[in-house]
């Protein structure tokens, strides 16, 4: 079990005697049995709009930390200390009857016509300092990026690591009955708000992934036959093909560095797994065996990869160096393995499973071991990992010809499995990286 203990940060940055640190003990490996209770106040204002988007942004702020199952969100109305000014030191003693470990307190401060100010401080309560300070500068509109930003530097703060809340999903929305369903490519923040189609309600599209490095999305898309990958640029809406292949070309996703795709293509009733450099638009060819050859994953170092062959008789996970040399099996479980995700951290690797007529979502180590399902159900697919590598989004449907499509999700100690608010039924998700 590992454990990330934060010392704490005196005003300023400076040096605490050692003899008076305290310690906010963030379990976030095994799952925190007991999450660490914070307090966030609503953020106070200058005038009615101004209270009134503080409050907001501490509503987001309280619904991402819960949201993580590391925290636990005071109820605003077990708070003792209606705070003023938060120049000064909060009344420590108030906030520690209420049990709180931690405190966000933050204001917001108006620099323009259409502009805001966001400050907030972190404090520790039981050991009476602050434990970060910082502003954020805005427009109004963008209210809610700033209370995500502000989320990840508290969880950053409290855990020692990257939060995700600053980012977005995007998937493929489908309308209509099961025979006969509408797909299309849609994004969403993270928390389910703000959806947006991104192509137009003719579309059919399938398997969108993001650039590690940008926002653009490679995806595949049935408006052509044989099918064909494409580009899409989310901020200007630029799209592109990749090229004209003679067979179906599916299962894109970028290199760590965003120059390269790798993805597999049928020729000649053959499926392999190939690379194509972005700039030349030249492909290579990685795999030769006569199995098929599909979903492959680089790992974040780009010196290897893990896709799923059927070169052994069933599907299993193999990895391989990045330019195709060595593969190597890892999955030795039961049933069938497929569609494998490299972790961002580069820890673990995402996979489902097929089993006795049922699904399930684990994980691994690379090379295969400590192998651990983390959710089942009738139907669950296409993982997608957070941008901190410590929860998984991902595909779940039900039987029947009223079956329902829904995205949810799950921590990597499978502890925090949720459903994921989409407009209408929602299928293939992928996480972005963490927005600029």
């Amino acid at each position: 079990m590992i454990r990330y203990f934060i010392l704490l940060m005196a005003l300023l940055g400076l040096a605490v005697p050692a003899a008076s640190l305290a310690q906010i003990e963030v379990d976030i490996t095994e799952g925190n049995v007991d999450p660490v209770p914070i307090a966030v106040p609503n953020f106070l204002g200058q005038d009615p709009e101004t209270r009134a988007l503080g409050e907001q942004i501490a509503e987001v702020i309280r619904a991402d930390l819960e949201s993580s199952a590391l925290f636990r969100a005071l109820d605003p109305a077990s708070f003792l200390e209606t705070q003023t000014n938060i120049d000064y030191e909060p009344t420590f003693a108030d906030w520690r009857v209420i049990k709180a470990d931690a405190l966000a307190s933050g204001r917001i401060v108006r620099d323009a016509p259409g502009r805001v100010r966001v400050e907030f401080r972190l404090w520790d309560v039981f050991a009476g300092t602050q434990l970060q300070g910082i502003r954020f500068s805005t427009t109004t509109s963008n209210w809610r990026r700033t209370a995500h930003k502000a989320s990840d530097a508290i969880y950053k703060a409290l855990t020692g690591e990257e939060g995700y809340f600053d980012s977005r999903i995007v998937f493929v929305d489908q309308r209509g009955p099961k025979t006969n369903r509408q797909k299309r490519l849609a994004i969403m923040d993270q928390d389910g708000f703000n959806p947006q189609y991104l192509l137009g309600g003719s579309d059919l599209v399938i398997s969108p992934q993001f650039d590690p490095n940008s926002q653009t999305i490679t995806f595949m898309s049935y408006e052509t036959l044989p099918p064909q990958v494409y580009l899409l640029n989310i901020e200007t809406g630029r799209r592109e093909l990749l090229g004209s292949f003679p067979g179906m070309t599916f299962a894109p996703r970028f290199s760590p560095d965003g120059r390269n795709l790798v993805l597999s293509m049928e020729l000649r009733g053959n499926i392999d797994i190939y690379t194509m450099d972005l700039m030349t638009r030249s492909t290579e060819r990685l795999t030769t065996d006569a199995g098929i050859d599909v979903s492959a994953s680089f790992a974040p170092d780009g010196r290897r990869m893990v896709f799923q062959s059927d070169r052994g008789g069933t599907p299993q996970l193999y990895t391989m160096n990045a330019d195709g040399s060595s593969p190597k099996r890892i999955s030795f479980g039961d049933g069938r393995y497929n569609q494998p995700v490299w972790s961002p951290r580069g820890d673990k690797i995402a996979f489902v499973r097929q089993n006795r007529g049922k699904f399930s979502i684990g994980i691994m180590d690379p090379d295969g071991r400590n192998e651990r399902i983390l959710t089942d159900d009738y139907l669950v697919d296409m993982p997608s990992w957070s941008p901190n590598g410590r929860v998984i989004v991902f595909t779940k449907e039900t039987r029947g010809i009223d079956s329902r499509a829904e995205l949810w999700s799950v921590d990597m100690t499978g502890r925090n499995l949720k459903r994921v608010e989409t407009p209408g039924q929602a299928t293939d998700p992928a996480w972005s990286p963490i927005l600029d």
